[in-house]
């Protein structure tokens, strides 16, 4: 983007005040000082920092600012010298974060098209690849078909995007009824909906579930948008939702080798106060005893918020064939089943974990990679996904 109107230096020399495109800036000398792409201050090959930022000092200031063949050329009172492109400078100061949140698609029931992706194409093609994980991100869940039908059939995918999760119950493991489960998802009941994990630090990331055989009366699978059920809470009942974000309530997983115990809020917000993580397990929460009148105010913004998810206003319920998998955002998508009977046939599915940091990863090297081409795509497919969407982003 080019320089519109040249840099200024007000607040004597520690901001600089200038204009990129449409957008108008104040930059603190401190800011810019230790994020120059220079080879002192930044290793060239890992882009690292290489200065120790905290020892500069707190009164540093510019004593000059021009721009000079798209790049801000600078000096600081410490005697340092550097430059910096227009367009570093731009992606610098643009919440990149925020952008990525904003392509994310908010759903409930009336979903019209389910996301899906191709299993042996998206094992043989980076843009079918890339396709898979922007689904991924955008709705927090993936129906892939052509999986293949054996145990760990799932994995050639899995390599491609990032290593197994291991838990205490090995890397991929069975979701079947059994004698003496150590587990509720081991028997036939129906499960509410709930995230897996928040008793482990950190919480997987993303849930694989393949389906080889699924004859079982019943079992179907229900998902909800967390993310939608934390909107429309936050809408509705806004000090329920305030609640949910304060009190921590404790998870925990207890047999015979394994004690895990962690904690967190429910709707969890990051730095800007935006949704960026839901956790819901009925089966392993543990509310400290606290003050009554916050326990009690907890277990009512408790009850607002399970309404809402288990509403069927909210749920989207989809049968798994063998060969087909779910990918759900772990962070995001609350899942669950129905009951199922044996007598109509055997339900099969293999699970596995995969952490948040090597899907996102793969997904961004990707983009970066095939960005001409996909930046077309993603633009006409987020135009589709919000015509035939339910919810409102």
């Amino acid at each position: 983007m080019t320089q519109q109107t040249p840099p200024q230096l007000t607040d004597d020399g520690r901001q600089l005040a200038l204009t990129l495109g449409e957008g108008h800036h104040r930059l603190d000398a401190l800011w810019l000082r230790e994020r120059l792409p220079d080879a002192e201050t930044l290793d060239p090959q890992t882009g690292q920092r290489l200065i120790e930022a905290a020892e500069l000092p707190l009164d540093l200031s510019l004593t000059q600012a021009d721009v000079q063949d798209e790049r801000l050329v600078v000096a600081f009172s410490d005697g340092h010298r550097g430059s910096i492109t227009i367009d570093e400078l731009e992606d610098a100061v643009r919440c990149q974060r925020s952008d990525d949140n904003a392509s994310r698609v908010y759903w409930d029931s009336t979903l019209a098209t389910p996301p899906q992706a191709s299993f042996k194409q998206a094992l043989e093609s980076d843009p079918a690849l890339l396709d898979l994980l922007d689904q991924l991100h955008r709705f927090g869940f993936v129906r892939v078909t052509d999986v293949p039908v054996s145990e760990d059939g799932m994995q050639p995918l899995i390599d491609r995007i990032g290593p197994l999760r291991r838990t205490n119950w090995g890397g991929i493991a069975d979701v079947k009824s059994v004698a003496n489960a150590y587990d509720l998802t081991m028997t036939q009941r129906g499960l509410e909906p709930h995230t897996d994990n928040p008793y482990r630090d950190p919480i997987p990331g993303y849930i694989w579930l393949h389906c080889l055989t699924n004859a079982a009366d019943g079992g179907d699978s229900t998902l909800v948008d967390g993310f939608e059920a934390a909107r429309r809470l936050r809408q509705q009942d806004p000090d329920a939702f305030a609640c949910l974000t304060e009190v921590t309530p404790r998870f925990r997983y207890h047999d015979e080798t394994t004690r895990l115990e962690s904690e967190g809020p429910l709707i969890e917000l990051d730095a800007r106060g935006e949704v960026t993580r839901v956790r819901y397990s009925n089966r392993t929460e543990r509310i400290d005893l606290m003050d009554s009148a916050l326990l009690r105010r907890y277990y009512a913004a408790r009850k607002a918020f399970y309404q809402l998810i288990r509403s069927s206003e909210l749920t989207l319920e989809l049968k798994l064939s063998p060969g087909e998998m779910l990918i759900m955002d772990n962070y995001r998508l609350l899942h669950g089943r129905t009951a199922f009977q044996l007598e109509g046939g055997v339900r099969h599915l293999r699970q596995g974990y995969v952490d948040r940091d090597s899907t996102a990863s793969r997904r961004l090297l990707l983009k970066d990679r095939l960005k001409p081409a996909h930046d077309s795509e993603a633009g006409t497919a987020d135009n589709l996904a919000r015509t035939t969407q339910g919810a409102s982003a």
